[in-house]
């Protein structure tokens, strides 16, 4: 047999038949679409949740005669609305008693919350079922329901009108919601960490301190910024009761009454919102890993 002959009969290698390359080519063309696809989605979806942060802005940078007219780009960049409205009489203050309500609250959240959801997660004792439907019972009351008593006892029986005591004091004995979200992550925890921990001498609160406490830590970031969102936002609360006092407004009742003394000055009123969200969309940014993932692992056990 030649040479020329059996290089005829060899097979050819993979990939080089003709068939071959129209299919990668559909391949790959079905791949870019489907890349094209999802991203475009993406890309849409993006641009729904941010073009009205990009209009706020940027009629926040605008003259008053400019702002809200069919001229979207400004005509000239008006950077000094932003210390115009830092200058305003109060803002400072509001910004303060935010901070203070926010933090304080959050930090009281954790601090009652933890031991609760742990005792429910890890404790046997007779009337816990009913102590956990206590809390979801809690968890679906309205606010609205309880503001009457609770304004009569605080504002009238302890004199704490005016204020923002009424507020923070309550979140020293645990939120509903927050008791619930950690005692599910709890639930995930293996309970052998705990005897073991039990085995070695430790207490139920040093077993709490450092064995759960450490491993709890995406549940208790979920947990802290949904409480520190909340009071950032909070506006009902505020109202009710330091509604008569300037001194405790906070960022978003004072952000109302600033509205409505600058109602035609739309470009203040778009700066001083962006101000007011600030803190609360960095602060995401920053910690939307734990966020997420405390979020995501809390419904593993039920």
């Amino acid at each position: 047999m030649t040479l020329s002959s059996t290089l005829t009969k060899a097979p050819a290698p993979a990939g080089t038949s003709r068939a071959s390359g129209p299919a990668a080519r559909a391949a790959r063309r079905r791949a870019v679409l489907n890349w094209v696809a999802v991203h475009s989605l993406a890309i849409a979806a993006a641009l729904f949740f941010l073009l009205p942060f990009v209009f706020a802005f940027l009629t926040s940078v605008m003259t008053d005669q400019q702002a809200l007219t069919t001229d979207y780009w400004p005509t000239s960049w008006q950077w000094g609305n932003y210390g115009k409205v830092w200058d305003t009489p109060g803002f400072l203050t509001w910004w303060r008693n935010t901070l203070l309500y926010a933090g304080l609250g959050t930090a009281l959240t954790i601090v009652s919350s933890l031991p609760v959801a742990y005792a429910l997660a890890k404790f046997r004792f007779r009337g816990r079922n009913l102590a956990l439907m206590a809390v979801i019972a809690m968890m679906m009351l309205p606010p609205q329901v309880t503001v009457i008593p609770m304004y009569l006892f605080w504002a009238k029986q302890l004199g704490l009108g005016g204020s923002l005591w009424p507020l923070i004091i309550p979140m020293a004995f645990g939120d509903a919601f927050s008791i619930f979200l950690l005692r599910q992550f709890l639930l995930t925890i293996p309970k052998e960490y705990i005897e073991a921990a039990r085995i070695d001498g430790c207490g139920d609160l040093r077993t709490l301190l450092k064995v759960v406490l450490p491993m709890a830590k995406p549940a208790i970031a979920a947990v802290a910024l949904f409480q520190f969102f909340y009071c950032w936002n909070d506006y009902f609360g505020p109202q009710i009761y330091a509604s008569n006092n300037h001194e405790a407004w906070t960022l978003s009742y004072g952000l109302e009454s600033f509205k409505g003394a600058h109602h035609t000055n739309w470009n203040l009123t778009m700066a001083a919102t962006l101000l007011v969200m600030a803190p609360v969309i960095i602060l995401f940014f920053f910690a939307q890993k734990a966020f997420i993932e405390g979020v995501t692992l809390t419904g593993v056990k039920g």
